[in-house]
């Protein structure tokens, strides 16, 4: 993209469900009517950007706004819909807050679903997936991504392992310790770069040996050491997606 598309793109950008296509009207929800008539102060004719991760991103003006309600209309694409890299993230729950963070930041990243999963000793099992779904739509609004990532129910790591695709590798980040990362994906140079992954991390306890164990013994798993530091789980989560990006993903072009 040119310097003069960049400019030429709208700063607000706001994701929808609607499909979108040339001439559409598409109405907002009354969160995003708010944001957009009483926070931002826009009125009719102002541009906004809408995605939907189906259909790129779209041009849009404000065709009528008023109290809880919002109108668009489409007036042309600004961005072609473009393949995302395809990683996961399992994550062991953690507080309020904190959990926010972890979301925004593996929205940011680049992460294609979330996988809040319970492991021996989580501590925190309930989380409000409602609140992290709303937390990923608007850092993918932010950063400028094409799509939300999914946010999946919480399972426990039995259940989860269970039901895994086996053409998907998992990187498992072991606090036990393991190859570097530059040494865990040396020893994966077999002509599978373009397969799915998925990243798990541990809680804030750690994974006990016998979890350890069990996942080493899974023929895609694949252990690598996050350095000799113990990190918070929403540190290695940063930590790992940002080295996957580096090393798998679409950061190298």
């Amino acid at each position: 993209m040119t310097q003069t598309d960049n400019r030429e793109r709208a700063k607000i950008r706001l994701h929808v469900d609607d499909d979108l296509t040339a001439g559409a009207i598409v109405g907002l929800g009354a969160s995003q009517s708010h944001y957009l008539r009483s926070v931002l102060r826009l009125k009719p004719g102002a541009e906004v950007a809408l995605f939907n991760g189906r259909h790129g991103e779209w041009r849009a003006r404000i065709d009528g706004i008023g109290k809880g309600w919002a109108s668009l209309e489409l007036s042309g694409q600004s961005l072609p819909q473009i393949p995302e890299p395809d990683v996961w993230l399992l994550f062991a729950p953690i507080k309020r807050g904190r959990v926010d963070y972890l979301v925004q930041k593996a929205t940011e990243l680049g992460v294609s679903a979330l996988l809040p999963t319970i492991t021996r000793r989580t501590v925190v099992e309930r989380i409000n997936l409602v609140r992290l779904g709303a937390t990923a739509a608007e850092a993918a609004e932010q950063c400028r991504r094409l799509s939300v990532p999914e946010l999946r129910p919480v399972r426990t790591l039995d259940k989860v392992l269970e039901a895994w695709p086996g053409e998907r590798r998992l990187l498992f980040c072991d606090e036990l310790g393991g190859p570097s990362p530059v040494e865990a994906f040396a020893a994966l140079e077999d002509g599978r770069n373009s397969e799915p992954w998925a990243i798990l991390i541990g809680p804030e306890g750690g994974f006990e040996r016998v979890e350890s164990e069990a996942l080493r013994a899974r023929p895609f798993v694949v252990p690598m050491s996050l350095g000799p530091r113990i990190l918070r789980t929403e540190t290695a989560a940063v930590a790992a997606l940002s080295l996957w990006q580096a090393l798998r993903g679409d950061n190298r072009s």
